[in-house]
């Protein structure tokens, strides 16, 4: 249970810049802390670093960036800052929406420029509720390579990584935050002072109690983010006098393969795929976007559906790892004939070969959705998803350079929160996701609290 404590007399150790969390939030903040000339100690309760990111896409939206201008993509921060709103209903703080949307671009010029991550931008399909293709992503289109890139950018810099540390105690002299206490795998403990603490330890989507407390309508969701994330920031800021905002927002996903638990992505959707539910017949607009998609998949028989796509779409698909290893393990099927489809995936022929043929091209349908893509042909393909929580998007209330904020409004000197830790730009529950909006506040919120002086 995480704890605060009056300052101690000593530490076992102290250092400048102390970050919980090697996520790419905390290892974004660590190489930007290193290139301001901050002392750097970055400290990880798990054997190797990977947290929520690993098991992300690893895109990142940023708009107006030296990538897009290559392929001619015309983008600014403005109306990437108006899609974040649309998207969240005007739910988020404008102030830090703002800061996120200018701050994408630099980051991910620096990312790519000084520490060498080899990003493009996806340029063959949309995401929902972006206005221009911004996402940027690595080449297997895989968060655990962009984590691996990170740490070991962060190894070649000499920034310190300590794993198997669970940061359980947070030292205080009132508002001023001293140190840690870390427990290790053994039991034993220790301590470390610090001058400036960044919270990027993500939210709370492994601790069930919070999430039933907070977000009973995707309790029953698979949890597919870190089991890590257990919520230590948001009670270590409540017992300091930390505001919070927005605990029941979260980031949910409707297109996780059954049983095998793998991300299949929603671009099967946006190219012209569709879902249905085990009667074989679509039940809403998927249109709407991947976050909504986890309440209407757990609402069917079972709390499941059906991707439907075809041979098309799969070959935008497989740039995705999670696609291919999911082929590999044999959670998508294929068929000639949608009737055949329809056997190998165990729903009733007539149903699903009428949501096949019905479904229009450049007009709306019965649930408001409309597809401007080519119908689908043969091979026909299909796999069994569930709905599940990704992460929570709420959290500490900070201002736009990630420095925390108390109930009163004032500032904590010298401590700081970003990435899940923080309260995030999804407005107040599943809804307000734009896709992205995760990375986007762990790279943009961490570099902006790496950099911040105390």
């Amino acid at each position: 249970m995480p704890e605060i404590a009056p300052s101690p007399e000593s530490f076992d150790f102290e250092v400048g810049t102390l970050i919980i969390g090697a996520g790419a939030c905390g290892l974004v903040a660590a190489l930007a802390a290193h290139e301001a000339g901050q002392e750097v100690l970055v400290i990880e309760a798990d054997a190797v670093p990977q947290g929520s990111t690993a098991l992300s896409a690893g895109l990142i939206p940023a708009a107006g960036t030296r990538l897009q201008a290559v392929v001619g993509i015309e983008d600014d921060a403005d109306l990437f800052a108006a899609d974040i709103q649309k998207k969240a209903k005007s739910e988020n703080d404008p102030d830090l929406v703002d800061a996120l949307a200018r701050g994408s671009a630099p980051v991910i010029d620096w990312l790519t420029d000084e520490i060498g991550l080899p990003f493009s931008v996806v340029t063959d399909f949309d995401y929902p509720g972006h206005s221009r293709r911004r996402m940027h992503g690595l080449p297997t289109r895989s968060g655990a390579e962009l984590i691996d890139r990170l740490r070991a950018a962060a190894e070649d810099r000499d920034i310190d990584i300590i794993c198997e540390r669970r940061a359980v105690t947070l030292y205080h002299s009132g508002r001023k935050i001293t140190g840690v206490r870390l427990e290790r795998p053994d039991g034993a403990t220790e301590t470390i002072g610090c001058e400036k603490l960044i919270l990027a330890c993500n939210g709370f989507g492994g601790n069930r109690a919070m999430v039933a407390q907070y977000m009973s309508d995707i309790d029953n969701a698979v949890w597919f983010g870190h089991d890590g994330n257990r919520g230590e920031a948001i009670r270590w800021g409540q017992a300091l006098g930390a505001a919070t905002r927005h605990l029941g927002a979260y980031q949910g996903h409707g297109n996780v393969a059954h049983p095998h638990g793998i991300l299949i992505t929603w671009a099967v959707i946006t190219q012209g795929g569709f879902q249905v539910n085990s009667q074989g017949k679509r039940f809403w607009d998927e249109s709407q976007g991947y976050s909504e998609a986890a309440r209407s998949v757990l609402a069917q028989p079972d709390g499941r559906a059906f991707a439907i796509f075809d041979h098309r779409i799969a070959e935008i698909a497989r740039q995705f790892a999670d696609f291919k290893q999911a082929e590999l393990q044999g959670a998508v099927k294929s068929a000639d004939t949608p009737e055949a489809l329809a056997q190998a995936l165990g729903l009733p022929e007539a149903e699903l070969t009428h949501e096949i043929n019905s479904r229009p091209t450049g007009a709306r349908d019965r649930f408001g959705r409309q597809f401007d893509t080519p119908p689908l042909s043969p091979r026909y393909m299909g796999v069994q998803v569930t709905g599940a929580l990704f992460h929570t998007q709420g959290g500490l209330e900070t201002n736009a350079s990630g420095r925390v904020r108390a109930t009163d409004g004032s500032l904590f000197p010298n401590l700081f929160a970003a990435g899940g830790a923080a309260c995030g730009v999804s407005g107040a529950g599943d809804s307000g996701y734009l896709s992205g909006n995760g990375l986007l506040a762990a790279v943009v919120l961490g570099y902006s609290a790496g950099c911040g002086m105390v």
